[in-house]
């Protein structure tokens, strides 16, 4: 499925529609490159997940996890990790195949551990349509 986005916020609400949908055991996995409005989607699923706390990109930490909402959210930044290994020292399979939503971005970089059972989106962007146009694709693997 593709949509079509023209403002951050409609960005956000597609977000905020998936997390309303989200179920305890999904993982969506997140491409897109730098600037192209994965924190501003990811905020919105946070917000479907009835999360009220700030939610920003876990760059440094690798994962962030957030108890408050109607499941634990996992939110994994997987920019820099050197290894793939890295990810099993921080549990990486216990966040994935726990009760909670998890969601990856730069999950390219992982490809090779990544669940086969997922949702993967894709955002980019199209200057000649405007600079807030974002194409998303959605892929149930």
């Amino acid at each position: 499925m593709i949509i079509e986005t023209n403002s951050p916020e409609e960005t956000e609400q597609l977000g905020y529609q998936i997390g309303q949908g989200a179920h305890p055991g999904d993982v969506i996995t997140l491409i897109g490159d730098l600037g192209v409005g994965k924190t501003v989607f990811t905020q919105g699923i946070a917000r479907g997940l009835e999360i009220d706390e700030p939610i920003c990109s876990p760059t440094f930490t690798i994962v962030q996890v957030y108890d408050s909402g109607r499941m634990p959210f996992y939110h994994f930044d997987v920019y820099r990790i050197g290894d793939v290994e890295e990810m099993d020292e921080i549990g990486f399979e216990d966040y994935v195949y726990g009760e909670g939503l998890s969601l990856i971005e730069w999950a390219n970089l992982i490809e090779d551990i990544l669940p086969k059972r997922r949702t993967e989106i894709r955002i980019e962007k199209d200057l000649e349509k405007g600079f807030d146009y974002r194409r998303i694709t959605l892929e149930e693997l």
